[in-house]
């Protein structure tokens, strides 16, 4: 969970912009400028410490624009501020996820079922390897 300093921070560096959502609604979708897109600076922010915006910028790249901003977009509500309040919120719950730690993986070792299945696995090919050597023996 971030801070509550940090996220008003955040927000405060955030810019947004409404637009009209495309796609189907009639007329409505067509005047009314609902959809809300955010974009955040990433490279430039004030908030962010220089190694949180290198987590940030590595694990949201696919996210990040060339110029180094965050663009985020909102138009599942009919509303402008239900819109504004989504995307606000999927920006800290993205920053939020970048910012976690990466829990270390433990190494645990094999199953009791996966090691039984290996040694019958070996004591078959081994019975199919006996099988066929004593069939090339010639008898006296």
């Amino acid at each position: 969970m971030l801070p509550t300093v940090l996220t008003e921070k955040l927000l405060q560096e955030v810019n947004l912009k409404a637009t009209t959502s495309g796609g189907k609604g009639g007329q409505n979708v067509n005047k009314v400028a609902t959809r809300v897109e955010l974009f955040f600076d990433v490279v430039n922010s004030v908030a962010l410490s220089e190694e949180q915006k290198a987590i940030v910028s590595s694990k949201l790249q696919n996210r990040i624009s060339g110029e180094g901003v965050l663009r985020i977009t909102s138009s599942e509500g009919r509303t402008q501020g239900v819109n504004r309040d989504e995307a606000k919120l999927k920006f800290i719950e993205l920053i939020q996820k970048a910012l976690e730690p990466k829990k270390p993986r433990k190494q645990t070792g094999p199953s009791a079922k996966s090691i039984a299945d290996r040694l019958k696995k070996k004591k078959l090919h081994s019975e199919k390897k006996s099988n066929r050597s004593s069939r090339l023996e010639i008898p006296d």
